[in-house]
């Protein structure tokens, strides 16, 4: 039985796009050879890098704005770095609102002054942060879209004139924002667009070049442009499936045709989170994610019965985080409604045993 994949990441891709991917692992389109033992300076692949990075930016309503994509490798803890080793000349400004955030301004202290703007920590981040002042001498502000670990994400981001720059890393292409408000979006693909192995980075090339230190080749944003995201041996696979997901979606209709489905997800779980008096959210209501759901059960004698409901169910990857506890829901782009479906039948239905 194909279980229901609700895990938090590496997670669910397309089955259309496991097949073709699958057979390209074979033998990518009739050439003989398989995806993975092909040059990544043939023309094969080139072609595939070529279409990758255009359809990043065809989704994100960025073509022609300025804008390059990059498939890098390291994940978005790598960008914690190459973030500031790029942009950091002086004080940039981060907003605290999870684990990932905090990973990140404990890379950009290595560089330059860092000013957490504003923080969620004194309530173990169950919500974002509002109405914060933005110091007008930053090189830059960073935030985080969506947290997955603790199921906040940003509704509104802030107007300034600082550089914006974000990390997208579980909410990539997942609902319509104004893309063009960021100087710098970064997402490891594991989320919402193919495997663990990639990194998006969207960059506006006039950000760069700013910065008085040297920066090694491997870190430097503008050798990657310049190189058309192959300076060294990309990861073929995970851009190759990167690309089948961003023509998935292309397919599907496009970012705003993937959020109403989204929309539609996070309602079901949320209503029956809020009739259920067996489960209560653990994230702020204004602030909840429509990618991670994040939940608890009221009476812990409870917990056995549902965990083995959800097991015979074939429901995986709903267990929260160590540090939040409880369960959590992921519901990225390629989980179908009907998963969500199951799950809240069976809370619906543990209600009904309590």
């Amino acid at each position: 039985m194909k279980k229901h994949n609700f895990s938090a990441g590496p997670c669910i891709l397309p089955a259309e796009v496991m097949q073709k991917a699958s057979q390209a692992v074979l033998e990518l389109d009739g050439i003989g050879l398989s995806l993975i033992e092909i040059s990544h300076r043939s023309k094969e692949f080139v072609a595939i890098m070529e279409n990758a990075r255009s359809l990043a930016l065809e989704l994100l309503g960025l073509e022609g704005k300025g804008y390059q994509a990059l498939f890098l490798q390291g994940g978005a803890s790598m960008q914690f770095l190459m973030t500031a080793f790029n942009l950091l000349d002086k004080k940039a400004g981060y907003v605290n609102t999870g684990t990932w955030s905090q990973k990140a301004i404990k890379e950009a202290r290595l560089f330059g002054d860092i000013v957490e703007v504003a923080s969620s920590q004194e309530d173990n981040f169950k919500h974002i942060p509002k109405g914060y002042a933005i110091p007008s001498d930053l090189d830059y502000l960073h935030l985080t879209s969506n947290n997955t670990i603790y199921g906040t994400q940003i509704k509104e981001f802030p107007k300034t004139d600082v550089p914006l720059v974000c990390d997208m890393s579980s909410d990539i292409f997942s609902r319509q924002l104004d893309f063009s408000q960021f100087d710098l979006i970064y997402a490891g693909a594991q989320k919402n667009m193919g495997p663990a192995g990639a990194t998006l980075v969207v960059v506006k090339e006039d950000i760069l070049g700013k910065v008085s230190r040297k920066i090694p080749s491997m870190m430097d944003y503008s050798v990657h442009v310049a190189k058309e995201s192959m300076f060294n041996t990309p990861p073929v696979f995970a851009v190759y499936v990167s690309m089948l997901t961003m023509q998935w979606l292309k397919d599907l209709g496009g970012i705003a045709a993937i959020e109403e489905i989204n929309e539609r997800k996070a309602n079901l779980i949320y209503s029956e989170i809020e009739l259920n008096p067996v489960f209560y959210g653990i994230a702020a209501k204004e602030d909840r994610s429509i990618m991670n759901a994040t939940f608890n059960i009221t009476d812990d004698e409870l917990k056995d019965v549902f965990d083995d409901m959800c097991k015979e169910a074939g429901i995986n990857g709903i267990n929260g985080h160590r540090s939040v506890g409880g369960y959590r829901a992921s519901m990225y782009n390629a989980l179908p409604m009907e998963s969500v479906g199951v799950l809240v039948d069976i809370m619906s239905e543990l209600e009904k045993k309590g």
